[in-house]
């Protein structure tokens, strides 16, 4: 049976990711889990938010955004936060600290969802308030978790 183009394009993003998930990571999975009991969200969109930003590449410093900021490190932390997270100690360059960056991503993930709920769109704020990026960024997060259970990554 012949699969749709469609359903294609999801599996092959699918394995890409999966395969990125199973290589040894810069960040210890602990840091995931960690930063996720630390911040009390969840740590597979935590991993979920890695593999999308960056592919796991500590060192990703990408999209020039339409306001001229940047997006640095495994997690993509914007370069706008810098001035509110220099108030923690934060540097620049722990942007790209695998394990810093995933403690970051939860501390930023966490206070989207105080202020947007623990909802897909709230979790698609990481990204965006804008509603459209918001919610374009929140099915790409929902579509890799449920990719990542289907092919038995996350336990059901």
């Amino acid at each position: 049976m012949l699969q749709k183009p469609v359903q294609k394009r999801k599996l092959a993003a699918g394995a890409a990711l999966a395969l990125a998930l199973a290589a040894p990571l810069p960040a210890a999975a602990d840091c995931f889990d960690d930063a996720a009991q630390y911040h009390t969200v969840n740590p597979w969109i935590l991993r979920a938010i890695a593999a999308l930003e960056s592919g796991f590449n500590p060192e990703a410093k990408h999209r020039v955004n339409s306001d001229g900021t940047m997006d640095h490190g495994m997690t993509g932390i914007n370069d706008v936060l810098l001035p509110e997270l220099s108030r923690y100690g934060v540097t620049a360059s722990d942007l790209r600290d695998p394990c810093k960056s995933v403690f970051l991503a939860g501390w930023h993930l966490r206070n989207r969802i105080n202020t947007y709920g623990n909802t897909w769109a709230g979790m698609g704020t990481y990204h965006s308030k804008t509603p459209s990026k918001r919610d374009a960024y929140a099915a790409k997060l929902q579509r890799i978790i449920d990719y990542w259970i289907e092919v038995g990554i996350i336990p059901r």
